[in-house]
């Protein structure tokens, strides 16, 4: 009996040893920033409590402490295949490099698409020939100008694929060295005008359709319309394998080698671009601490890989909707279960910090503001 009463009495001492030990033991969370147990520790003198304080300044006068990313100033810009199974025929940039808006990054097997536009090319010509040919009265002079308007609008979009064209191959050899940066501007500003006259006739011819004088095409005419409308299609198509940059950025990251099939997912994108003139960081506020977050708010931004460098930073927008964790959800720290709220901060000063950085962000108390 007394033995057993020992053992009972040694498993007690160690169940409390145990429990004592795991606050030691568990992870410590940025969040406790915000409500730091009282201090047991012995006295310290004056300058080791003066450098604890500036290790960590006004530890309790955060807002809310969170962890956060830092992205370009207009986010990551993911570009994916507009087609599925295209195989990857050439990949034209590399990380690290500027790009123009329109620029073509990377080409997706084209020969099929190629093919469809000569064979609609072929049977524009065709038709326009049968309706040249036409033995018919003269035409009145309303349907003169329509059918000049149809044929301007269409050479107009034939240009303009031809200086798109252009634009791709000055550009390569800007990019290999037998192009100057002139050579590019020009092909660049022909594209521009290129696409400025497509406009314009456009909106000519139609302006010319909604007139009540203007009289229905013939027959033959009919029919070139048609053909003018399938090589649309085939041009269509054919820039579906042109992977191009929606905007002006930097190559962040290239996942296209060539000779990969192209899948239309974002999950797996070709590319991501970005502007980083700027820098911002994109943090996830607990939504418990939601309350206390406003645009304009003040926020110490702190990276684990510059120790001691601190940097400001401001509220610029607040999201309107609470949702789970998209930018943190692998770090072990963070509860699966709780929702947050992204809010972006503005970084005037980034220094150092380069895209895609974990860091830390606090938002700066009222009280702290003014102090």
């Amino acid at each position: 009996m007394r033995t057993r009463n020992q053992k009972l009495l040694l498993l007690a001492f160690l169940a409390l040893g145990v429990a004592s030990a795991a606050p030691e033991s568990a992870p410590k969370f940025r969040a406790d920033e915000l409500h730091p147990a009282p201090s047991v520790a012995a006295p310290q003198s004056a300058q080791a409590q003066g450098s604890q304080a500036q290790a960590s300044p006004a530890q309790g006068s955060w807002d809310a402490v969170t962890l956060g990313r830092v992205e370009p100033r207009s986010g990551e810009i993911k570009i994916a295949a507009l087609l599925p199974g295209g195989r990857i025929a050439d990949v034209l940039v590399k990380p690290n490099e500027d790009v123009f808006a329109g620029e073509l990054l990377v080409r997706l097997d084209d020969e099929e698409a190629l093919a469809r536009v000569a064979e609609a090319d072929a049977q524009v010509a065709l038709h326009k020939r049968a309706r040249n040919d036409q033995s018919a009265p003269a035409a009145s002079a309303a349907s003169a100008d329509r059918r000049k308007a149809e044929d301007a609008a269409a050479d107009s979009e034939r240009s303009l694929a031809d200086a798109r064209s252009a634009l791709d191959k000055t550009t390569a050899d800007w990019r290999a060295g037998s192009a100057s940066k002139a050579d590019l501007d020009a092909a660049r500003s022909a594209l521009s005008h290129a696409q400025d006259r497509v406009r314009e006739r456009q909106a000519a011819l139609a302006k010319l359709k909604a007139s009540a004088d203007t009289p229905l095409p013939t027959r033959l005419e009919g029919e070139l319309n048609v053909a003018q409308a399938e090589w649309r299609v085939a041009e269509a198509a054919l820039e579906k394998t042109q992977i191009r940059a929606p905007a002006e950025g930097v190559v962040l990251r290239v996942n296209a080698r060539t000779g990969e099939l192209a899948v239309p997912s974002l999950e797996r994108a070709l590319l991501v671009i970005g502007d980083v003139s700027a820098l911002r960081v994109r943090a996830e506020v607990n939504e418990q601490d939601i309350g206390r977050i406003r645009v304009g708010q003040s926020v110490l931004v702190r990276a684990a890989a510059f120790h001691g460098r601190e940097f400001d930073g401001k509220v610029s927008s607040v999201a309107r909707i609470v949702g789970p964790s998209r930018i943190n959800s692998g770090d072990p720290r963070k509860f699966n279960d709780v929702d947050v709220l992204e809010v972006v901060v503005d970084l005037p000063d980034p220094g150092p910090l380069v895209v895609g950085q974990q860091v830390d962000a606090y938002f700066k108390s009222d009280q702290a503001e003014t102090q």
